[in-house]
């Protein structure tokens, strides 16, 4: 019995311990994660988070050229998500169209893009009204999209 209080001390110091290393005493805007970690093993979590955006960059920055001439209403790298601002055509002020990109995965893929494409026409009293969007509308953008991703890709392979 007396073994077993000699020990009582050490392993309760010892749970403590472990137990505050778990506590989180950084900021909100830390990047670590929580835990206790021992500095002799190197952190496989580090290893596996992306730097830099959190989809593929090619398809994002592809999108972005595609889409440029459309105001930029909602931008999200770490989601993939782009949205554009409602845009008319000067040759057409009666129409409105407005994007919206998803990067759904970080290699470049024909599956890792989505295009949604709204339209509106103006009324006679002046108001948007929506509108039906031929599928092949949307398609046409995911296949400029990635064509320009791949060329984007192709210009990193000479360099």
């Amino acid at each position: 019995m007396k073994l077993s209080r000699s020990l009582a001390l050490p392993v309760l110091a010892l749970s403590a311990i472990a137990l505050a290393a778990c506590s989180s005493s950084r900021g909100a805007d830390s990047d670590e994660r929580g835990g206790l970690r021992l500095p002799s093993l190197p952190s496989r979590a580090a290893d596996e988070r992306p730097a830099g955006i959190g989809v593929n960059s090619f398809l994002w920055r592809a999108s972005l050229d595609t889409i440029s001439f459309m105001p930029l209403r909602e931008v999200d790298p770490f989601g993939g998500v782009i949205v554009t601002d409602w845009y008319a055509n000067p040759e057409l002020p009666s129409e409105r169209f407005q994007v919206t990109v998803y990067i759904l995965d970080t290699r470049l893929r024909g599956d890792a893009l989505s295009v949604r494409v709204f339209r509106q026409e103006r009324a006679e009293d002046g108001e948007w009204i929506d509108a039906s969007v031929s599928g092949q509308t949307a398609l046409d953008i995911e296949n400029a999209i990635l064509t320009r991703a791949r060329q984007l890709r192709i210009s990193t392979l000479d360099d």
